[in-house]
């Protein structure tokens, strides 16, 4: 481990080296390439560096406690050696799940699709309060924010919103979206003040690059068509709308928000790139999948992952046990406690697994 510590330390400092060389700094591609790779690393080098300065006080203290020390002073220098063997014991466990292999996913900008699913209406609007909960989440991250494609039902929820994250580490923090969430509350709707139950589904999809798929044109049917629904006056007026089918995989991309054809092809193309890359991925990993005892997941989309009781002000995560009984300010963007509390558990298991072989 600590051979592979020394190693991450080694490149890093290289890495400061090759930044500020003006050949590097001039190739906009491999600067940006390079930044990636040395703020990836920053926190493994910063907690390793300071584990030797811990191991190093270990054993100046231990050679102090040696001499013929006062009794203040022989006092003083075990407090201080208890406090950092302490301080080590955290270290080495913090080391261990920096070390744990990465989603190379996880820093990637996200596509998010939330849909409206059982209870109608309600189902809709519940799914209209999950968009603004991950908006000024987002915001509170420093994270933008586009609105790709809306259907907006006609008393302000929706049956299906498509956006783009883009931001730092935006998917290392809500790939555990994905999945069914449930609400019981009493609707705007109901005026016999029955409590009732609706879901709505979440999918969360790292951006992909064309670099990481290519798909060829042969392989993709584009249609055009009137854009239909709310949208404005250019509706049905001109054949903006856009989509676009992917043959090898029958995945479908309809567009229409934009007026312009050529912008609902261009975000269309980001979507289907996104569910195609997310499909062949989800294909490769089935197996590794299968035999992972992780219980956090990221798979299963009919999952059920959690409830949200308006009665009781409660929120509860089935994945891994968290109930919270802050719902108002959950569903006001401050997910923290529940991301922090999801990526803990999801790290524990691993590293469990790991040790366990």
């Amino acid at each position: 481990m600590y051979d592979q510590l020394q190693a991450i330390e080694d490149r890093y400092e290289e890495l400061g080296e090759l930044l500020s060389d003006p050949a590097v700094v001039s190739d906009t591609k491999r600067f940006m390439t390079l930044s990636k790779e040395e703020a990836s690393t920053r926190e493994t080098v910063s907690v390793y560096r300071r584990y030797k300065e811990v191991v190093k006080g270990i054993a100046e203290t231990e050679e102090l406690l040696g001499e013929n020390l006062d009794a203040d002073m022989a006092e003083m220098a075990k407090e201080e050696l208890s406090d950092l063997k302490k301080e080590k014991e955290i270290l080495e466990e913090r080391i261990k799940i920096l070390l744990l292999p990465k989603d190379p996913n996880d820093d990637k900008n996200i596509i998010m699709e939330i849909r409206g699913a059982a209870g109608g209406d309600e189902a809709a609007l519940f799914a209209g309060d999950l968009f603004e909960m991950y908006q000024r989440y987002a915001d509170a991250q420093g994270w933008k924010v586009e609105v790709m494609d809306a259907n907006v039902t006609g008393i302000g929820g929706y049956k299906e919103v498509i956006m783009m994250i883009t931001g730092e580490n935006v998917f290392s923090k809500l790939k555990y979206e994905s999945g069914a969430h449930r609400v019981q509350r009493v609707p705007s709707t109901e005026s016999q003040g029955r409590i009732h139950t609706s879901t709505a589904t979440v999918v969360v999809l790292p951006e992909a690059e064309e670099v990481e798929i290519d798909l060829a044109d042969k392989d993709i049917r584009t249609d055009i068509y009137h854009a239909s629904g709310a949208g404005g006056q250019h509706v049905n007026k001109t054949a903006s709308a856009v989509r676009l089918t992917h043959i090898p995989t029958g995945i479908v991309v309809a567009m229409q928000d934009e007026r312009s054809q050529l912008k609902n092809r261009e975000k269309a193309m980001k979507v289907l790139r996104a569910r195609v890359y997310d499909q062949l991925q989800t294909e490769a990993q089935s197996e590794y999948d299968a035999n992972r005892k992780s219980a956090v997941g990221t798979g299963d989309r009919s999952e059920r992952i959690r409830t949200y009781n308006f009665p009781q002000n409660r929120v509860t995560d089935h994945r891994i046990g968290l109930t919270i009984q802050k719902l108002d300010q959950i569903l006001a963007g401050k997910l923290d406690e529940v991301v922090d509390a999801l990526i803990l558990y999801d790290q524990t298991s691993k590293l469990a697994e790991l040790q366990n072989g």
